[in-house]
């Protein structure tokens, strides 16, 4: 009680509990950040220090056990921006999640409406939190729940933000199955997928005619995720995927692959975990060659934190080692490192920035291979419903950025508050 006598979210909440018997649930979530950015775009662009505000207001009304209606507002500012702030920090109130679900704990669930979803470990289908933004799809998924397995039917489209209301356009999309197999062998957990990556709105794609069919992206994408326990306190994590189809004119086959191993250790009696991981995906070998592509679409991932604390690269044409050390100093204030090296596949392939868009690309392939090294240091502390973090991150630029662009190694700093409830 103490804790929510000064908690206005908890306090509300529990007055639609009470007075609702159970079926209305409140959560609000209002978090500011203010970050300096300098050397964008490898020098090409201006530094930028800015704030970020993001408040968001849920309802959730639970009819019967097995039934759920929910909605969310959410309202994202950049104050100090400056006139015309783009899409990609600022969307004035809108509608964010409105859906039904209807699931018990075995046999047939549905749900359809707008929401956040994540998939696996987010790589290709997720919801990127740090966003000022995040990403929300309008979805249609219904699935089987067995005693050891989950089959799903989806089809998604993630909403673009646009002037007033951001309606439905379905002309991007992602459909097919996603399927989770729990304790499929002792604690480990299978997770398989098949999906199509669809884009046919007109002009969805460079530059080709509709009538043509060569503005259209059509890419199939077969995978499956593994995870679990190792000995001694470690854990596991594999996913590869290969793809097939067509972007645009050009026969898509393609590749990735990801693997990590963490570790957790009590030295002191502080929490200690440290991950290492390896991902690799495709890149096209002859960009001059219009009729074959061999860079991996990446559809819409959550990036954040897998390609460094910056942001700055994604799942494309691209070999990337990481580390992650996590010390807990005290209850609920953790200090952490991460280190990422990171190298192209393919020389002559562009090298790609989280949202799978091209940065920078030597056609000949002789810029070289590597990109950078991007070193990170980031804290985090939570009390009750508040968390406070900071953090610096920092890109030494490598032989490519050196040579294709400006060559200015980007860095990041940020301090944030975040209220959830």
């Amino acid at each position: 009680m103490r804790a929510q006598s000064w908690d206005p979210g908890a306090r509300a909440d529990a007055y639609l509990d009470s007075a609702s018997g159970g079926k209305l649930k409140l959560n609000v979530e209002w978090r500011v950040r203010y970050e300096s950015r300098t050397g964008n775009s490898f020098g090409a662009d201006p530094d930028i220090a800015t704030g970020l505000m993001r408040t968001r207001v849920s309802l959730t009304w639970l009819p019967a056990p097995w039934l759920k209606f929910s909605g969310m507002m959410q309202d994202s500012r950049a104050p100090g921006y400056g006139p015309n702030p783009p899409t990609t920090v600022h969307d004035s109130a809108d509608l964010h999640e409105a859906y039904m679900e209807a699931a018990g704990d075995h046999g047939l669930g549905l749900t359809v409406g707008r929401r956040m979803l994540n998939y696996g470990e987010g790589r290709l289908l997720g919801t990127p939190q740090w966003s000022n933004l995040s990403r929300t799809y309008d979805q249609a998924r219904a699935w089987y729940r067995f005693r050891k397995a989950r089959i799903e039917a989806l089809m998604v489209s993630p909403v673009t933000i646009l002037p007033g209301f951001n309606h439905p356009e379905l002309g991007q999309r992602v459909w097919g199955t996603y399927d989770s197999f729990p304790d499929v062998v002792g604690k480990h957990l299978l997770e398989a997928y098949a999906l199509r990556h669809d884009q046919n709105r007109p002009g969805g794609f460079t530059g080709g005619s509709s009538a043509a069919g060569t503005d259209k992206l059509a890419v199939n994408t077969f995978g499956f995720r593994l995870a679990g326990p190792l000995a001694k306190a470690a854990t596991y994590s594999l996913e590869a995927a290969a793809q097939n189809g067509k972007i645009g004119p050009a026969t898509q086959r393609a590749m990735a692959l990801f693997a990590s191993a963490a570790r957790h250790w009590t030295p002191a009696g502080k929490p200690l975990d440290v991950s290492v991981e390896y991902k690799y995906a495709s890149g096209t070998g002859n960009p001059a060659d219009a009729s074959r592509s061999s860079t991996f679409d990446q559809m819409f991932p959550s990036n954040h934190d897998k390609f460094g604390h910056q942001d700055l690269f994604g799942w494309r044409n691209i070999h990337n080692a990481r580390s992650l050390t996590s010390l807990g100093l005290a209850k609920g204030f953790a200090l952490n490192f991460m280190y990422d090296d990171y190298w192209l596949a393919s020389a002559r392939d562009a090298l790609y920035n989280s949202s799978g868009k091209s940065i920078a690309r030597s056609a000949t392939g002789t810029a070289g291979r590597h990109v950078g090294q991007e070193t990170d240091l980031f804290t985090t502390y939570k009390w009750q419903s508040l968390t406070f973090g900071a953090g610096y991150g920092y890109l030494f630029a490598g032989e490519f950025l050196r040579r294709a662009t400006q060559g200015v190694g980007p860095s990041y700093i940020y301090i944030f508050q975040t209220y959830t409830h």
